[in-house]
């Protein structure tokens, strides 16, 4: 530490600074993260289902609650005014009915109504009778007003309007024109109410009913995002598990699922033993490489530190060997990479083709023959196709004595390709020996011994199987390839 303390300050200072950023992290609960994890810009989104669903469900139960509404409203409130109305024609009626022609020709009631409203000034309920050339005759409510009586001939039927002739009393208004026994005039009898008592009600009405309805649609909503939650648990609970499958908790996601789900968990599954089937595949061909390549180079090794004489000879014989495993299992390898394309399909004719013309160039005094469906085809990709196709064809060709006979024909989900020669064919007990890497009965030709392992190798790996068998029409080999047909 220094005599002026500035080391001890410094430590302090960043001591008061690692702290204060403990406090902040624990304050707004942020992990700390790396600076290249907190550069790493956040994936894109298309939001979240839940509320997708609930919005939608909010949505229409807005729409459909708004035209319940409406047309409740509308309905109800017809019926509240026919109701009004049907009082004031009561009225309307009963003042026709006791209205007579008095000696001076005016009209007069026989008996009076029987409303007490009609004796009280501005009571809100009104009525008047007009004739032409005499003066209205009004109920004491009306006091010092009058009703509007328009000019025209009325009909014989009621007919019923709102009126603004009271400063702050809209009426309903009912009126008729009656021509009376004994007089010559057509009478028009009115009948007025204040609208105030019938706004009332249907404002109370509506009140009520965007209260209720409101209630109903927030309860509607309410279930509806119940329903988007627990009908989107099962997601929930595939994430946890998806998430617990890669931090290596569990290998495999739980099946007992809703059936809408069961079946995507059921293809993630199966995703996931391909996977590591491909993994301990590659795990095993790098095994197998590695125990392979060992041996040649322990030879050179030897021979190098020894300073054998032969060293040379003994380089390129064991880097042969090497090169053969490396080509075998490069084969096998790039047909498990391309096993997962689920869109793999060839045409097996157009394969036989082409390999028929490469092989006819090599080999100009063998004669090959193609026979069969013309139309059928593998799941298993052409390159594939190309390198099996061509190593049957050519050991045909190399092993036989001039004539190659291919057969393709289809039969309970495979396509089957039959490559006979017309050689000395192989032994029953030898035959299965053939697979086996670099094995070789005539080693006075050229090759490597590989051609059918890969074969059978890549052929396993599409599911199919290749056989060797006796031919009967040319008394050679028949060698029989399975492949999985494809639509």
């Amino acid at each position: 530490m220094a005599a002026d303390g500035s080391t001890a300050g410094g430590a302090s200072e960043d001591g008061w600074r690692l702290m204060i950023a403990n406090w902040f992290r624990l304050l707004f609960n942020k992990p700390m993260r790396l600076d290249r994890q907190a550069r790493r810009p956040r994936e894109r989104r298309t939001g979240s289902l839940t509320r997708r669903m609930i919005g939608i469900a909010a949505l229409w139960i807005f729409v459909l609650l708004l035209g319940g509404g409406l047309g409740l409203d509308r309905v109800l409130r017809s019926a509240i005014t026919r109701n009004f109305d049907g009082q004031l024609e009561y009225v309307l009626t009963a003042m026709i009915a006791s209205a007579e022609i008095g000696p001076d020709g005016e009209v007069r009631f026989n008996r009076p109504l029987g409303d007490q409203r009609f004796l009280e000034p501005y009571s809100g309920l009104y009525w008047q009778v007009s004739g032409r050339g005499f003066e209205p005759f009004r109920s004491r409510s009306l006091w010092d007003r009058g009703l509007i009586v328009t000019p025209g001939d009325q009909a014989a039927a009621v007919h019923v309007y709102d009126s603004k002739e009271f400063p702050q009393d809209p009426l309903r208004v009912l009126e008729r024109d009656i021509r009376l026994p004994g007089s010559t005039v057509d009478w028009r009898f009115q009948v007025a109410q204040s609208r105030l008592g019938l706004n009332e009600q249907i404002a109370a009405l509506r009140r009520t009913l965007v209260r209720c309805f409101a209630a109903l649609g927030l309860g509607l909503i309410m279930m509806s995002a119940l329903q988007a939650t627990y009908g989107l648990w099962p997601l929930r609970k595939i994430r946890r598990e998806i998430g617990a499958v890669r931090t290596g908790h569990i290998s495999r996601v739980d099946e007992r699922l809703p059936d809408e789900i069961a079946p995507m968990v059921e293809e993630l599954n199966d995703l996931l033993a391909h996977n590591e089937k491909q993994a301990e595949e590659a795990r095993r061909h790098a095994g197998n490489l590695a125990h392979a390549l060992k041996t040649p180079l322990t030879v050179i090794m030897n021979e190098a530190t020894a300073d054998s004489d032969d060293l040379k000879a003994t380089v390129v014989r064991e880097a042969t060997t090497m090169r053969r495993q490396v080509d075998h299992h490069l084969a096998r390898a790039r047909a498990v990479g391309r096993r997962g394309n689920a869109q793999s399909r060839s045409e097996v004719w157009p394969s036989l083709k082409a390999v028929e013309r490469a092989v006819s160039r090599l080999h100009r005094h063998v004669t090959i023959d193609l026979a069969g469906d013309k139309e059928a085809a593998v799941h298993v990709e052409r390159q594939d196709l190309d390198e099996m196709l061509g190593n049957l064809i050519e050991n045909a060709a190399k092993y036989g004595q001039g004539r190659v006979f291919i057969t393709v024909s289809r039969e309970a989900g495979f396509v089957e390709i039959e490559v006979e020669d017309d050689g000395p064919g192989i032994p029953e007990a030898l035959r299965n020996s053939l697979f086996e890497r670099g094995a070789r009965l005539d080693t006075g030709k050229p090759g490597t011994g590989l051609g059918l392992a890969i074969v059978r190798d890549v052929s396993e790996i599409y599911e199919g199987t290749v056989s060797l068998e006796e031919s009967e029409d040319l008394g050679g080999l028949n060698v029989r390839l399975r492949l999985p047909t494809a639509p």
